[in-house]
């Protein structure tokens, strides 16, 4: 008997020690559980009964030179809904589906979905967003957001670039300063039960979103209608594939202008233009092949490609024989036609030669042999190294995303061929880009300069954030040369091969290039021309490149009088006065009149006042019915034979 009472009191006191130790346990996990860990636990109560729906914030705001917008963006909404909410279901999917122009299939899976937040739509324009308010579903969510908006439609648009559905940058200026341009995203804040369901009457919290910056560009609205309305011209008169043109101030590296003609429109960049569609009517284009077109369509050639530059790098090799003193400009030169490199005999354009010249004749008649003697004189070493020092090595750092560098022999595969060959402009590859970034060195008194888009950033309240700095490279090459470059390159103009860009009260210097193609003789080539003014003080220099034209091919034929016909346009534009001689003033019957001011004109109306003004060209753009935009501006003194844009 008494030894079951023990064995009783030993397990009572188990019992007791049990129950004490897990007391003391729990009291102890709960202790734990109430002082250190308590802020977690809040926060997870806090996410279980809050939800987050994020707030874009508005990108910041893309400016041209004079202040002019031409990036910014359009209100509109995105639709999402919440599936612990829906009440509807059924009828949630039928007026999302007819509002959004959406299968109802698309709209189920997402309906159906357990999740948090699922996102039927975005970029929703405002009149479609209210229309769905008004159903007032349980469980679709109406946000504010905005869509990149481009007032301008096509133009610069592989120098802009575009924002994807996030509005993120996808090219262009918009990837490059995504940084400035993105803002930062807000959010709302919505009280709901342990399980999902809105609380009603519950104040919302809301992180206001913050506004990006704004990016101000070197960009010029005007030069670059002035320059695309020219390579468009060209382009449809020559039947060419596509036409580059650049427009640049080469004192300090600033792009007026850059055209990648046929440009696409920013506002529908997924759509193939019609120079692309064309060749597709009727195929089913699978995904690859339309990404493939697409990248095509938005690459701007004028940095992502390269070419033989042809005749207009002889303004290099004249610049490295100048530099090195085994160059003077009375030297005789004798040309047959040809010359004769080692096996090889290398062709001069005229076929039965120029004869005797002397260097200024021979860079005025753009003469093969002359240059082959001239790049001979340099030799493979100096050649190199006047390349390195005009930036021909390296790219250009251009602020566009995808720019490429030039391919070059190594100099140890480089025998007297290919010196001559190089000494004209063939046997290597170049961008445009870089071509006129060494010319602008040539002809600036020895700065080699980094073009570039970007000049500041500001705020949205103009506050300045941030001032862009480029690297420049002085006395790549000496004052005296780069003179007398001026020089000669105006005498091209003047009576060379590049006559065709001669305007007169102007004083224009440049060079022409013809480039075939590569494979060798398979008839297609590259018109260019570079062109600076005023020649005696450069203040742009432009680079215009067609590729493929149809029937006569020769740069000084078919380019030439494309810079000749933008600088007519700009440079009254840039402030550069015509100044006559006087033999001008008797032989072109110059002068000058005053531009009307035609904006609100009508169709009906222009008609009539046309007849009155001496405008040699009119471009109408727009499908308006009165003017909107003119350039020349009204008010400003122009020649007679002038062309003129108008907008509808």
């Amino acid at each position: 008997m008494a030894k079951n009472r023990t064995y009783n009191r030993r397990n009572i006191l188990i019992i007791i020690v049990v129950i004490l130790i897990t007391a003391i346990l729990l009291t102890g996990r709960l202790t734990y559980l109430i002082i250190f860990k308590s802020e977690e636990y809040a926060a997870r109560a806090k996410a279980l009964h809050e939800r987050e729906r994020p707030i874009k914030a508005e990108r910041g705001s893309i400016y041209d030179i004079n202040g002019v917008e031409i990036a910014t963006n359009k209100p509109v909404c995105t639709i999402s809904v919440i599936h612990n909410q829906i009440t509807e279901p059924e009828r949630v999917i039928k007026v999302l589906s007819e509002e959004l122009g959406l299968s109802e299939e698309y709209v189920r899976k997402r309906v159906e979905k357990v999740s948090s937040i699922e996102r039927i739509k975005s970029n929703v324009n405002k009149e479609t967003a209210d229309r769905i308010r008004e159903y007032k579903l349980d469980g679709v969510m109406v946000d504010e957001d905005y869509k990149r908006y481009y007032p301008y439609g096509s133009l610069a648009s592989k120098v802009i670039g575009f924002t994807g559905s996030d509005n993120q940058g996808v090219i262009g200026l918009e990837v490059k300063y995504e940084e400035y341009l993105k803002g930062i995203n807000g959010t709302i804040l919505t009280l709901t039960t342990a399980y999902g369901v809105e609380i009603e009457n519950a104040a919302e919290d809301r992180i206001t979103p913050q506004p990006g910056n704004d990016l101000y560009l070197t960009l010029d609205v005007n030069i670059q209608k002035y320059a695309e309305q020219a390579a468009y011209k060209v382009m449809e008169a020559k039947g060419a594939d596509n036409v580059k043109l650049i427009v640049m101030n080469p004192n300090n590296g600033e792009i007026y202008a850059m055209v990648n003609a046929p440009e696409f429109d920013l506002n529908n960049p997924y759509n193939l233009i019609n120079e692309i569609a064309q060749d597709y009517v009727g195929e089913t284009l699978s995904s690859e092949k339309l990404n493939e077109l697409l990248n095509g369509m938005w690459r701007n050639a004028c940095i992502s490609d390269t070419y033989e530059p042809g005749s207009a790098f002889k303004i290099v090799t004249t610049t490295a024989a100048l530099e090195e003193k085994v160059l003077s400009l009375d030297d005789r030169f004798f040309c047959p036609g040809y010359k004769r490199v080692e096996d090889r005999i290398i062709r001069c354009h005229k076929a039965g030669g120029h004869g005797s010249q002397s260097f200024m004749e021979g860079i005025m008649n753009s003469c093969n042999p002359v240059f082959m003697e001239v790049g001979a004189r340099v030799g493979v070493k100096k050649t190199y190294e006047y390349y390195k020092k005009l930036g021909l090595f390296n790219k250009t750092g251009v602020d566009i995303p995808g720019e490429a560098n030039s391919i070059m022999h190594d100099i140890e595969d480089i025998g007297a061929v290919e010196l001559a060959t190089m000494s004209f402009g063939q046997s290597f590859q170049i961008t445009p880009l870089q071509l006129l970034t060494a010319a602008s060195a040539i002809i600036n008194g020895g700065t080699l300069v980094t073009p570039h888009f970007g000049r500041e950033i500001r705020s949205r309240d103009g506050r300045l954030i941030k001032t862009l700095t480029y690297e420049t490279k002085e006395n790549v090459i000496s004052k005296e040369t780069s003179e007398t470059m001026k020089q000669l390159l105006e005498a091209v103009v003047s009576g060379g091969t590049g006559k065709r860009a001669y305007l007169p009260g102007f004083r224009v210097g440049g060079k022409t290039a013809t480039s075939e193609k590569l494979p060798r003789r398979s008839g297609k080539y590259i018109s260019s021309f570079i062109g600076f003014a005023p020649a005696d003080d450069p203040q742009v220099i432009a680079l215009v490149l067609i590729d493929e034209p149809v029937g006569i091919y020769y740069g000084g034929t078919v380019a030439a009088p494309v810079i000749a016909d933008l600088f007519n346009s700009i440079l009254p534009y840039m402030g550069i006065e015509p100044e006559y001689t006087e033999e001008e003033l008797k032989q072109y019957e110059v002068g000058t009149f005053e531009v009307p001011d035609l904006i609100g004109k009508t169709r009906k109306e222009m008609k009539d006042l046309l007849r009155i003004y001496d405008f040699e060209d009119v471009y109408t753009l727009g499908d308006g019915e009165t003017v909107t935009e003119q350039f020349p501006l009204p008010g400003e003194s122009v020649n007679r034979g002038s062309s003129l844009v108008l907008y509808y």
